[in-house]
């Protein structure tokens, strides 16, 4: 997901995006303990997403 569609986001959607891709994060963490995953670069983006909609989101908040 680019910076440039998250910004198009409102508050509301960012915050709902950040739960549902934390839970996915999660999920493959634990798929990955239990037999490792295929491509274990999904943990890695899935982590700098939850990053970048944070990012964007306090952004947001602070020029609201």
């Amino acid at each position: 997901m680019k910076a440039s569609e998250i910004k198009e986001m409102t508050v509301k959607e960012i915050e709902e995006k950040i739960e549902v891709e934390r839970a996915q994060m999660v999920q493959l963490e634990l798929n990955h303990v239990v037999s490792p995953l295929e491509n274990p670069m999904k943990i890695r983006k899935a982590r700098r997403n939850i990053a970048r909609l944070m990012t964007i989101l306090s952004q947001k908040q602070v020029n609201a």
